[in-house]
């Protein structure tokens, strides 16, 4: 099931907000999927409805969401440090090599945090919006709906050095796989498979499959892991020497869909970064069973999914007077500076 322009999502809305107080998160004590039953209740439907009407322009800004919370996560946990710009204090994530001109999608989160400020100031943090935005985007795009752990708070500072490091590569081999999803704290096989699932819609483009194509690890030849039919079409959409940011789908099937698709790809050798490949590729790995069962049923890949983005975002949460919630996901709230004297005459500034 792909994105269906009839859905409505204040109907979700409220679907999902009468689910809530019958489900519940025990990953971590201090966010819970009701915190903003009370405070901000159209925060669902507000997110939804921003989705669906991007949706209708850009199919693919519901896998391009899901990657940024992913990009998120990935750097000192799910905070919102790859929404803010560059400032006098920090670089900006978006520079870093795995995010420039890379990760996409700001102006419509920009759009999201103005709905929800005009109707709940001050309240839900960016952090919490892009996780539920992501949420959103695979139920939109025929996946599953889970109850999201909420209450994180917005980090005062960006990660452009850890950015780089931190975030794994289309070219990594399994074990560089692990280790990065290890370092993280996912250290579950069912972790790495699963979320490389988010590939299963979206795209990539050329730059990072050409070298698996033409000249795989020095060799002067493709990729041996790679269906020859599959070789020849991607040699025509990303031509030696062509122009690398040409897009190309992950999926090339249902190309849309959240579903198990990819996992079938990756059985027929049809996965479009050496990353991807690794997970069913790579003789012996304890990865290649889950990816034949992903790809045996849909029900069971998803179940996997849900847990593992629950896992995923709740990686060092800010909470309680952590960090700040911000009012522009751009740019940290400006401080007002008070200059305050107390009865011993002692200056302090808050």
């Amino acid at each position: 099931m792909g994105f269906s322009p009839s859905f409505s999502c204040s109907a979700m809305g409220a679907l999902i907000l009468g689910c809530l107080l019958l489900q519940a998160s025990n990953s971590n004590a201090q966010l819970r999927p009701d915190f903003y039953f009370r405070t901000c209740p159209s925060v669902f439907s507000i997110i939804g409805d921003t989705i669906v009407d991007e949706l209708r322009s850009d199919p693919r800004i519901a896998a391009s969401i899901l990657r940024l919370h992913f990009h998120d996560c990935f750097v000192r946990g799910c905070d919102a440090s790859i929404l803010l710009d560059n400032s006098t204090s920090f670089r900006t994530e978006k520079d870093a090599a795995p995010n420039a001109n890379s990760v996409r999608g700001f102006n419509v989160i920009d759009r999201m945090k103005a709905s929800l400020e005009r109707a709940c100031p001050r309240t839900v943090s960016c952090a919490d919006m892009l996780t539920i935005a992501s949420q959103i985007s695979v139920l939109l795009s025929g996946g599953p709906w889970w109850p999201v752990p909420l209450g994180r708070r917005d980090s005062v500072e960006a990660f452009f050095d850890l950015a780089n490091t931190a975030l794994p590569s289309p070219f990594f081999t399994l074990a560089q796989l692990k280790a990065a999803f290890a370092d993280v704290g996912l250290n579950r096989a069912s972790d790495l498979v699963a979320l490389s699932g988010d590939h299963t819609f979206g795209k990539a483009q050329c730059q990072f499959v050409t070298p698996r194509l033409y000249n795989f690890n020095g060799t002067n030849r493709p990729d041996p892991t790679l269906n020859p039919t599959y070789l020849t079409e991607l040699r025509r959409l990303c031509p030696r020497n062509g122009n690398g940011t040409v897009l190309v789908d992950f999926d090339s099937v249902t190309p849309n869909a959240f579903d198990s698709q990819y996992y079938t790809n990756l059985r027929n050798g049809k996965g479009l970064i050496q990353s991807d490949q690794e997970l069913f590729s790579t003789p012996g790995a304890d990865t290649i069973p889950l990816v034949n069962q992903y790809s045996s049923s849909t029900f069971v890949f998803f179940r996997a999914f849900v847990e593992a983005m629950i896992r995923m975002g709740n990686l060092r949460p800010l909470t309680g007077t952590q960090g700040e919630i911000r009012q522009n996901c751009r740019v940290v709230n400006s401080r007002r500076i008070r200059v305050v004297e107390n009865d011993d005459g002692v200056v302090s500034s808050i």
